[in-house]
């Protein structure tokens, strides 16, 4: 099936939101004389990310300790380092809002590689299909999950769709289990269909060679040489490698969803004219949600991803800005009588998420979550 996007016509008022706001947070950082990309902060950030998941690794190998709760206790910090990784670092470089240099942008951004995708998929799913078309049933595959689950209004629900808020939670730990072994291979075969793997300049048959060798090195690292090297019991190793990815997977989910799938937000689903009568900055704004903005230690770690709305509006601008331009994209919504979704705690923002979840399993409605286009 090809690739067939919506398109958004832009009203003269709607065009006007988005080029004061855009000039505002461009005369912020001209004011301030510094760049929109990594500081030293950041730098720092992306060291003790790379760290904290690779040291322990080391120590694994080395079989730095005899006990086997120790070993899985260092699989774990693994797992938070991972998660940090993908959420502050492989995130920001892949989006080319780490550095200027876009060849620096491609090296950090192969930190993908270490934990377990390839980067061009990811770009494809996120920038391309998740950034451009939020919440848009058919073309953000965010909202498109396994039959279990039901994120969207667009799609059908079942009865087992009733206790989703429920048995969603260790589902969500198989992120990047899937990730890592059959996801990356059904999606290469999708994009290619749909034409989108020639977004990257890439042949069909590169990117399969990539991905093959990518995930062959990938298990021979993070498996095969622990199995061999660590003095751990086998079963260890493997429970080890597991829980790091459970654990992985959860943090994600929970950073992710909680951003686009809650009571207060929309969803569009496109007829055959395949318009929508919204300018996209606008549509971003209806479709995304912060959380925690003053939370200072999960605004670390998670990359200022609780800072959903302004990365979407400014994907190219590196997160470490997003809590000092988030009062000018505030501002300028409310000036133009938009909304601007925040929840004030991640604990809310997993309420509301868990509220999202159990309406969508009980209940068909069209308004006024529910936009045709």
């Amino acid at each position: 099936m090809a690739f067939k996007a919506v398109r958004f016509t832009t009203q003269p008022n709607q065009a006007e939101f988005f080029g004061t706001l855009r000039k505002r947070v461009s005369d912020y950082f001209e004011t301030n004389k510094i760049s929109k990309h990594a500081n030293g902060e950041m730098i720092f950030k992306s060291i003790a990310l790379l760290l904290i998941y690779l040291v322990p690794f080391v120590l694994i190998l080395t079989s730095a300790f005899s006990s086997n709760f120790m070993n899985m206790v260092l699989w774990g910090v693994m797992g938070i380092g991972m998660a940090g990784l993908g959420l502050s670092v492989m995130h920001d470089a892949n989006h080319g809002a780490y550095s200027s240099n876009q060849r620096i942008n491609k090296i950090v951004g192969a930190v993908m590689y270490l934990i377990g995708g390839i980067p061009s998929n990811w770009r494809i799913q996120h920038n391309i299909l998740h950034h451009s078309f939020t919440n848009v049933d058919g073309l953000d595959e965010d909202i498109q999950p396994a039959g279990l689950l039901r994120f969207s209004p667009t799609k059908p629900r079942k009865k087992i769709h009733r206790f989703q808020h429920i048995y969603v939670w260790p589902l969500y730990t198989l992120m990047t289990v899937l990730w890592s072994t059959t996801k990356d291979f059904k999606q290469v075969n999708r994009y290619n269909k749909m034409g989108l793997n020639k977004t990257q300049n890439r042949t069909y048959q590169s990117l399969l060679t990539e991905l093959i060798l990518s995930k062959i090195g990938y298990y021979i690292v993070f498996l095969v040489l622990p199995l061999l090297l660590s003095n751990a019991p086998w079963f260890i190793t493997v429970s080890g490698y597991i829980m790091m990815h459970l654990m992985t997977g959860f943090i994600l989910a929970v950073i992710f969803q909680p951003a686009h799938v809650m009571p207060d937000l929309v969803f569009v689903k496109p007829t055959e004219k395949g318009t929508v009568e919204n300018s996209w900055a606008i549509h971003e704004l209806q479709t995304t949600s912060n959380f925690a903005p003053n939370n200072k230690i999960l605004n670390w770690y998670v990359g200022g991803l609780n800072f959903q709305v302004e990365h979407h509006l400014f994907p190219n601008i590196c997160h470490v800005h997003y809590k000092k331009i988030s009062a000018i994209v505030e501002q300028t919504a409310k000036e133009h009588g938009l909304p601007y979704h925040s929840m004030p705690t991640f604990r809310k923002a997993i309420s509301e998420h868990t509220k999202m979840l159990m309406k969508l399993g009980r209940e068909d409605w069209e308004t006024p979550n529910l936009v045709v286009a």
